[in-house]
């Protein structure tokens, strides 16, 4: 398990302690084990970046230990999502492991921000080494928020299916910031064309003239609060989170394209550049 909001985010905290519980009623013959490896400090919009890996020889840890939880060991690195979730799965902090599970990430990642997530971004990362993952996010900036425990629900329940999908599957979970019995349910959630940044000018886009300055942003919908999502699809992610359901989507890493058409594109290139050289 990690995060990106790092190892004393109270929505990790939910989290292991809803997944502490789940090691502890493992069916008799069978056994769970967790551990997590999570950030020592913020790392949000980190999508899958591990920064320059030749600067560090090894990577600094310490132990956490997190109130309410007994079974699980807690580890805080010196890392981004991404690295947390390689050294992971690598035996950096034992045996490799079948899935990774991320969050809970106080803010929705809906949208186009699913590719700048570190929350997402440490799972997608996983499956380039056969991992599944589960990403859960939850409509809130606050530290203490009541969509955590319904959101740590969620991703326990949602945890058996995971384990019977395909390998190198990503389940990304958006949550309201509501209690569990005020949920109007969980639906099937379309990635929409929000993005974190919908301008970065205002007025006519310019050259600018000055050798120093400032560009002014515009925040889009997908931001944590969610903006104006009226422009969404019913069963886009940031309108379901936004109308008080829970939204499951399913992600793919990256991947090579095989189809004829890129076939076609990748041959083109090719004689372009053999005609070039």
């Amino acid at each position: 398990m990690t995060n990106d909001d790092g190892i004393h985010a109270e929505g990790l905290a939910a989290l292991v302690r809803a997944l502490d519980v789940w090691v502890g009623e493992a069916p008799a013959g069978q056994s769970r084990e967790v551990v997590v490896v999570a950030p020592d400090t913020n790392y949000s919009g980190a999508g899958a970046a591990v920064g320059d890996m030749y600067l560090k020889p090894s990577l600094a840890y310490s132990k956490v230990e997190l109130e309410g939880v007994s079974r699980i060991p807690c580890f805080g690195l010196d890392a981004t999502p991404a690295l947390c979730a390689i050294v992971g799965s690598l035996g950096g902090f034992g045996p490799r492991f079948d899935v990774i599970v991320s969050g809970i990430n106080a803010g929705v990642n809906v949208g186009r921000s699913v590719l700048h997530s570190g929350t997402v971004g440490a799972c997608l990362t996983g499956t380039q080494l056969g991992m599944s993952g589960l990403a859960v996010s939850v409509r809130t900036h606050e530290e203490s928020s009541i969509g955590y425990e319904t959101a740590a629900t969620l991703a326990v329940a949602a945890l058996q299916d995971l384990e019977n999908a395909p390998p190198r599957t990503v389940i990304n979970l958006n949550v309201p910031n509501l209690k569990l019995e005020d949920l109007k349910g969980v639906r099937h959630g379309r990635i929409s064309t929000a993005g974190i940044i919908k301008s970065s000018t205002k007025g006519i886009p310019t050259l600018p003239t000055e050798p120093f300055g400032h560009v002014p942003l515009t925040l889009g919908s997908s931001v944590p609060d969610l903006g104006d999502v009226s422009d969404e699809a019913d069963d886009d992610d940031g309108a379901l989170v936004a109308a008080g359901y829970a939204s499951v989507t399913v992600l793919r890493s990256v991947h090579e394209a095989t189809d004829d058409e890129a076939d076609g594109l990748a041959r083109a290139a090719i004689a372009s550049m053999e005609a070039r050289r």
